[in-house]
């Protein structure tokens, strides 16, 4: 396979570079990526938070004090934000860490430890590279809508009660009283979140509602106001004024805990900059073990990333460069496993605030992914004082719109297949897991798909219509008057095939021939509306041609299409019919049949 690197494999920020930068564009893209470092700061630590079990956390600060879940969060959006930028096939599409990997790296991370995710992370940037390559970027878009919502969504209800307990302040200990990791499967999930509901912190429920409330007030009534900020802002000076996060309570007469937990209760702080990339030590067998999720991280990546430069395209009216775009999203998540990150993909709500922010090129995404790292390096002392209840709060948001609930009621009034297929994938993601969700929608609306287009093509008798003259333009479309009322003797069936040719239609040959009260001296099969054929109907012809063959019919074929025609020679199916035996017109078949009969009653 050739690749034309000058052109497919540009990155879009050349491209711009090309073009030159004016004032006026680089202060559109200041303004808009200050904008989205806004949004995406406290959105990234509660990413990180979020996507890392509790004992992975304590492991990982009892090797590296400063590796902790909201500081990995921040290195992805710095890194993987400003590769994707830099190497992507959009101007104005914003990466970093999103809430629509939260379940899959948790259970990798559960599952495997640290190194198996970092492990999962760079393989899974491979494969993205190489689905770019092999351009694969064109081909996301034939995954079904409704396979698309039932997985979102089925996500969005994962998120939601992951949060649960970070929301309501719930104490989960195990039995030597150290920090239990809540399940990542959703029933397991649920059953442990209500057996510990009374231990509720009441301080921590009201401070994590309270931003709630502030979030959807800002979001209804000021939805230009950055509103994770104004919320991480007011509930950190809440909880510092009244001491909360520096007074601790028994809550169970033997445990203490703070009043309300914040970062720094919990993981100490974030670090005051990057650190120099690393390699963790794995084993083939380990590598072996998580190509399944690999595989998922990258095709969910591949996914979310087109559909968010499709959005952009639609809000900005230019076109991206999908098969770049993966190969960027690619080399940015091996980037961010080096660097201690999460999985990474283009973000649709960052993306869309970029664009409303005035974004024009990718300027914007690196400015955003440099003031997120400065952040770091001049205000990471503050960041201890955020409490996870309001963290929580705001992943329960981004859980609501990338549910897409009216989407998700729209499509319940559907189609039955369709809802059927959003049903299955919604289902199989929230009790299973992504990978077996998604797989059985594709499989289900693949088949459903199949049994559409096999209703479409349809086996018809010709004989009687032309006979009566009602289809003389099959036979000649020059002169139709001259072969109305046609003479077509007795012995002779003319039926034609309307549609592709395929696996879903192969057994209409066979029930057509059989549905003849006795067989046929020669049967004419029309196939002018037949623009495709594929294996599946040709092993059917050529089981149709035996069958004509041990009855003592001759099959005679009209109308053969390039496509077709091709592959019955490929296939020596052409040779066994008999090249006399196929025909461009119907009328010059109707007269060799003609000759078949008269020679026989002579």
């Amino acid at each position: 396979m050739k690749l034309r690197f000058s052109t497919r494999y540009t990155p879009v920020s050349l491209v711009c570079l090309r073009e030159g930068y004016t004032r006026r564009i680089v202060m559109h893209d200041l303004v808009a990526g200050l904008t989205v470092a806004v949004i995406a700061l406290p959105l990234a630590m509660a990413l990180g938070i979020a996507s890392i079990p509790q004992d992975v956390a304590d492991e990982l600060r009892s090797i590296h004090p400063w590796l902790t879940p909201p500081a990995m969060g921040l290195f992805t959006s710095v890194v993987a934000g400003f590769l994707i930028s830099m190497l992507g096939g959009s101007r104005v599409q914003i990466g970093g860490p999103t809430a629509a990997f939260i379940p899959i790296v948790f259970g990798v991370a559960a599952t495997f430890g640290y190194e198996g995710l970092v492990l999962a992370t760079i393989m899974a940037g491979f494969i993205v590279i190489l689905m770019g390559l092999f351009r694969f970027g064109t081909l996301i878009k034939f995954i079904p809508y409704p396979v698309v919502t039932g997985f979102t969504s089925g996500i969005a209800v994962m998120i939601f009660t992951g949060q649960i307990k970070d929301l309501l302040g719930l104490t989960i200990l195990n039995a030597d009283g150290t920090a239990a990791t809540v399940p990542a499967e959703f029933v397991h999930k649920v059953q442990m979140i209500s057996a510990h509901l009374s231990t509720i912190s009441w301080h921590s429920a009201g401070v994590g509602v309270g931003s709630l409330v502030v979030l959807i007030v800002l979001r209804r009534w000021l939805p230009k106001v950055p509103g994770a900020i104004v919320a991480v802002v007011l509930a950190t000076g809440v909880v510092w004024v009244m001491g909360w996060a520096k007074t601790t309570v028994l809550f169970d007469g033997v445990h203490a805990r703070p009043v309300v937990e914040t970062i720094g209760t919990r993981f100490g702080g974030i670090p005051n900059g990057l650190r120099s990339p690393h390699v963790p030590e794995f084993s083939f067998e380990l590598m072996r073990q998580v190509i399944p999720a690999a595989t998922t991280i990258a095709v969910l990546c591949a996914i979310e990333s087109l559909l968010s430069a499709v959005v952009a395209d639609g809000m900005t009216g230019n076109r991206h460069r999908s098969d770049q775009e993966l190969v960027g999203q690619g080399v940015a998540n091996i980037a961010s496993g080096l660097f201690f990150g999460l999985p990474a993909t283009g973000a649709i709500a960052r993306t869309a605030a970029n664009i409303k922010s005035g974004g024009k090129t990718p300027l914007a995404g690196v400015i955003h992914a440099v003031v997120i790292l400065l952040f770091m390096l001049l205000l990471a002392p503050l960041a201890k004082q955020i409490p996870l209840a309001t963290l929580a709060a705001i992943l329960i948001m981004v859980a609501w719109n990338i549910a897409e609930v009216d989407h998700f009621r729209a499509l319940l009034r559907s189609p039955r297949p369709d809802v059927l297929v959003l049903l299955t994938t919604f289902g199989l993601t929230v009790f299973t897991d992504l990978t077996i969700g998604v797989g059985v929608g594709m499989v289900l609306a693949s088949l459903l798909f199949m049994k559409r287009m096999s209703e479409m093509t349809t086996m018809s008798g010709l004989k009687e219509e032309l006979v009566s003259g009602q289809r003389p333009e099959i036979i000649d479309p020059k002169d139709p008057a001259q072969m109305s009322n046609l003479d077509i003797p007795e012995g002779v069936e003319i039926f034609e095939v309307n549609g592709p040719f395929f696996f879903g239609v192969a057994d209409l040959l066979i029930d057509t021939l059989g549905q003849l009260e006795r067989p046929p001296r020669v049967f004419i099969l029309r196939m002018r509306a037949v623009p495709h054929i594929d294996a599946t109907g040709l092993h059917a012809l050529e089981e149709f041609v035996g069958k004509c063959r041990r009855q003592g019919t001759v099959l005679l074929l009209g109308g053969v299409h390039a496509q077709p025609l091709m592959e019955m020679v490929r296939v020596g199916l052409f040779d066994e019919i008999g090249q006399e035996h196929v025909f461009e017109g119907m009328g010059d078949a109707i007269e060799f049949a003609r000759g078949v009969v008269g020679r026989e009653r002579d």
